[in-house]
């Protein structure tokens, strides 16, 4: 279920991709919105059980939506909960991996007049980088996982912010449209307690010079192509 408010985009299927779940991981995916990424990573049989929050009561009814029409109540849990506060929710140290796909615009940028809902998915009205960053520090176990994608010009916040929190980042990917342009997007995966190295991965490619997806973006979009066969062909 994706209605006008909450919708998902590439960024959201490629940080599922990016941060796909060991199948004996305890995952949470936080500002679920419509629960895309829990949904993707069931959409295999062997994943274990999924847990994600929302701040947003829409969002979380939505999600309880998709549960219904797919049969997921003993699959996916949704938490109406802030992620700021995510310690009355959840104890310390109960996940394995924890995702998130942050808003991008800092408040008062941008076009304000948009619904509550957009504002604050759009919008760090109720989570920035550090909220999301320290959230992920309280949740994970030693050597626990937390995968973030953002904008290349907030690379060194998100950077700075992990390593703060004690999540060393390990492994870092840009995300261009076509061969040769500026990244729009980084997905990064930090690791809790863990020692300083960085692998920079290959950069991805959403589309090739005849502006269908490449090979790769084919892969990760999986049964999701269907619905793009125009970008494909």
């Amino acid at each position: 279920a994706v209605s006008s408010d909450h919708t998902f985009g590439t960024d959201a299927v490629l940080l599922s991709h990016f941060a796909t779940p060991k199948y004996k991981d305890k995952a949470l995916d936080m500002g679920t919105g419509c629960g895309i990424i829990p949904m993707l990573w069931l959409r295999d049989d062997r994943q274990s059980d999924i847990h994600c929050l929302d701040i947003q009561q829409n969002a979380i009814e939505q999600v309880n939506a998709s549960i219904k029409v797919n049969n997921l109540q003993d699959r996916l849990t949704p938490h109406l909960c802030d992620l700021r506060e995510v310690n009355s929710e959840f104890p310390a140290e109960c996940f394995t991996l924890v995702t998130m796909n942050p808003p991008y615009k800092p408040v008062n940028t941008g076009i304000e007049s948009l619904g509550e809902s957009a504002r604050i998915a759009r919008h760090e009205v109720c989570c920035n980088i550090e909220d999301a960053v320290k959230a992920g520090a309280y949740l994970l176990t030693y050597m626990g996982r937390l995968c973030m994608c953002h904008r290349p010009e907030r690379l060194v916040d998100t950077l700075a912010t992990m390593r703060q929190y004690k999540i060393e980042p390990k492994r870092l990917r840009f995300v261009v449209d076509r061969q040769g342009e500026e990244p729009f997007l980084f997905l990064v995966e930090g690791k809790k307690g863990a020692k300083p190295f960085l692998r920079v991965e290959p950069t991805l490619v959403i589309k090739n010079e005849e502006s269908k997806f490449t090979p790769e973006m084919i892969e990760i979009y999986g049964s999701y192509a269907d619905g793009y066969e125009d970008k494909i062909r």
